[in-house]
């Protein structure tokens, strides 16, 4: 009986897949500068040139502002009463890793063990994915690839580019950080009692920061000595946290846990970044002393107490700013949310309704992220001598009511913008004699 359920599912996954839209071709490498022309450029930084352009060759910027010398066989695009930006860029996410979430073999995000820093993320990455190419009409050009699951450390993520034939050619940033899952202080059960859910400690809290300090006091000894045989893959995957090579993302949300773990990172000496961070408006002192940015999980939520505002999920991001600390935003983090990381402009937006600038916004999915994966010295903003990941818009990229993104580049490759629900847009459409408008 197991078999033939086994074959009949198998069976409507391959109808399902056989039914797709093939992902488009990766672009070939930029053979002519391009020039976009009278637009409106949105820096990334802040800073906004009016009626300006922006010339790239051999996949980096070459001129920006209003008054350049645009090369004479230089690619043409006017984009007068057009928004550009630089690419936007997606931190904690599982694209690649998860397809279907309801089909086991498609899914490839994280590792059975406790402790798994050894894990890399990046040799399961797919760039074949169906969902990638929907992300990039939205204007997602980078992302960090990042194991979940509810291991204590769950691996090490890659930063990659949205557009390759393997995994070889997306990696961008390979193994930049390992990420672990801070054990919580208390947990809720009773939830099918009489007298309703009720809030305990958790009595595992302590036993797991031990097993996750026993780990690091090893990897640390192990790291100090330079010839090891045979190598310990597990131990030898942390050594770029002590060397500074890596970073140590830390998931959690409540303040007494931020401060546990912000000190467990000082204890032994890495550069910590925090992902989630809901109270983290409650310790900024204790973030903005340490230099800990925050990767604020979404905007797009609701509050985890009932006696705080409704919208403090909405206004995370500007008393973050306000407090001077480092913040980027991220969407759709979880292990069942990859579609939702295309909606990632539009929680920027969210979080410019309740207080940022509409640029400080824009920052916060470019060159904040880029600063928070230290790449920020190649992508993030547009700026000579970066890569040009760009993006051209109609409308504001932000405010889903009029963002459509015309064309994107990547390192100077023009993307193909089209995707699965494009080309079912247009089969439907078809079919009821509707005009097309994408």
């Amino acid at each position: 009986m197991k078999q033939l359920v086994a074959i009949f599912l198998w069976s409507i996954a391959c109808t399902t897949w056989a039914q797709k839209p093939t992902v488009p071709t990766p672009a070939t490498a930029q053979t002519q500068a391009i020039a976009i022309t009278n637009a409106t450029i949105h820096i990334g930084d802040g800073t906004v040139l009016e009626q300006a352009n922006i010339v790239f060759e051999q996949g980096k910027i070459t001129q920006i502002g209003k008054n350049i010398n645009l090369p004479p066989n230089a690619q043409t695009i006017d984009a007068r009463g057009k928004q550009v930006y630089p690419g936007f860029i997606a931190v904690n996410s599982t694209i690649g890793l998860t397809e279907i979430g309801a089909i086991r073999a498609t899914n490839d995000r994280n590792e059975v063990g406790e402790l798994n820093p050894n894990v890399r993320s990046i040799i399961a990455y797919n760039t074949d994915s169906h969902v990638i190419p929907t992300l990039r009409s939205n204007g997602l050009l980078l992302a960090q690839v990042v194991p979940q699951g509810d291991a204590l450390i769950t691996g090490t993520s890659s930063v990659v580019q949205l557009d390759a034939w393997r995994w070889e050619d997306a990696a961008y940033k390979t193994d930049d950080a390992i990420y672990m899952n801070w054990s919580r202080m208390y947990k809720t059960e009773g939830w099918d009692s009489p007298e309703g859910p009720r809030t305990v400690q958790n009595e595992e809290y302590n036993q797991h920061l031990a097993q996750v300090k026993d780990l690091f006091d090893q990897a640390k000894a192990y790291c100090n000595e330079n010839q090891h045989n045979p190598q310990n893959n597990k131990l030898a995957a942390m050594c770029g946290l002590f060397d500074g090579s890596k970073k140590l993302y830390i998931r959690c949300n409540y303040s007494r846990e931020i401060i546990d773990a912000v000190t467990f990172a000082q204890q032994y000496g890495v550069k910590m970044v925090l992902v989630g961070g809901d109270d983290a408006w409650k310790v900024t002192d204790l973030l903005r002393t340490h230099n800990v940015s925050v990767v604020i999980n979404r905007t797009h939520n609701l509050p985890n107490r009932t006696d705080e505002d409704v919208d403090i999920s909405f206004k995370l991001p500007k008393l973050l700013q306000d407090a001077g600390v480092g913040f980027c935003l991220t969407s759709g983090s979880g292990w069942d949310a990859f579609w939702d990381v295309r909606n990632l402009p539009f929680e920027a937006g969210t979080a410019a309704a309740y207080g940022l600038t509409k640029e400080q916004a824009l920052s916060s999915i470019t060159l904040n992220a880029a600063k928070v994966l230290g790449i920020d010295a190649t992508v993030g903003s547009l700026a000579v001598g970066k890569d040009a990941n760009i993006l051209v818009s109609t409308g504001d990229i932000l405010d889903m009511r009029t963002s459509k993104v015309e064309k994107a580049f990547i390192q100077g490759r023009e993307i193909d913008l089209d995707n699965k629900q494009k080309a079912l847009y247009r089969k439907f459409a078809a079919k009821y004699g509707i005009e097309v408008k994408e």
